[in-house]
């Protein structure tokens, strides 16, 4: 599809919002949906959605975890972490992105099984306070916060918004502790890590999106609290690497 197909489809049916099951294992749950979380959405299975990210819950999930998921976008790793983690776990879904939180309500409002979902509509970052969250044109999936540079699929700013700020130490006080911590949040992933020494202490397996740029700062964040660095775009995540990658599993070592 070029690139203007795809845009002029993006915002025909960015108003569409669909429910949909997830693909084995997870197919008892069903979340709803939008081409404002990525085109691939409307499909009527979402088995190819993202299946790295089905793949992480499969590994680093078990039952009774506690699981937070930071940027949750429509829930994809929220409501499969959820069944995954079972009744006698719990999930915490962070977005800052007030439609998403509506799908997110939606989605926990069903009779699913599986974990409890708490949603939090709030950024993480480096500090408590508000900031300017910035909405993508093309799909929401891409938005950002106004502090970061954010991703080259953006399609341009349609909206500024203003949000609170939290930092993953304050959530401790307030949620139980994560046996998982899911971090996807475009550009901001060094912000949320800053904010969480804490957490890391608690040393939960992570799965990150990260940036180039920000992979420096990520690696010495996390290799202080002893982790060990995998590519969870792999099948097989093999060897430990030197670097964080773009989708980084991050286990203790």
């Amino acid at each position: 599809m070029s690139l203007n197909w795809r845009a002029a489809a993006e915002k025909a049916t960015h108003r569409l919002v669909l429910r949909r099951r997830l693909p084995p294992p997870y197919e008892a749950v069903r979340i709803y949906v939008s081409s404002e979380s990525g085109l691939r959405y409307l499909k009527p299975r979402l088995r190819a959605v993202d299946p790295d990210l089905l793949r992480a819950v499969e590994r680093l999930v078990h039952d009774g975890d506690n699981v937070w998921d930071v940027g949750a976008n429509a829930g994809l790793f929220t409501f499969s972490a959820a069944l995954r983690a079972g009744s006698q776990g719990s999930v915490l879904a962070v977005e800052a992105d007030t439609w998403n939180v509506g799908l997110l309500r939606r989605s926990a409002s069903l009779a699913q099984p599986g974990a409890p979902v708490q949603i939090l509509p709030a950024a993480a970052s480096d500090r408590i306070g508000v900031a300017t969250f910035n909405i993508a044109v093309r799909s929401r999936s891409t938005n950002y916060l106004g502090v970061t540079t954010g991703s080259t699929q953006t399609g341009g700013v349609r909206e500024a918004q203003t949000v609170p700020t939290v930092t993953l130490d304050l959530l401790l006080e307030h949620f139980a502790p994560p046996d998982v911590l899911k971090i996807d949040v475009e550009g901001a992933e060094a912000l949320v890590l800053a904010g969480a020494a804490k957490v890391l202490a608690l040393r939960p397996r992570i799965v990150c999106e990260v940036a180039q740029e920000n992979a420096p700062v990520v690696q010495r964040l996390l290799q202080q609290h002893g982790y060990s660095f995998y590519d969870g775009e792999r099948p097989s995540y093999g060897m430990p690497l030197a670097t964080p990658p773009y989708m980084t599993i991050a286990l203790p070592a």
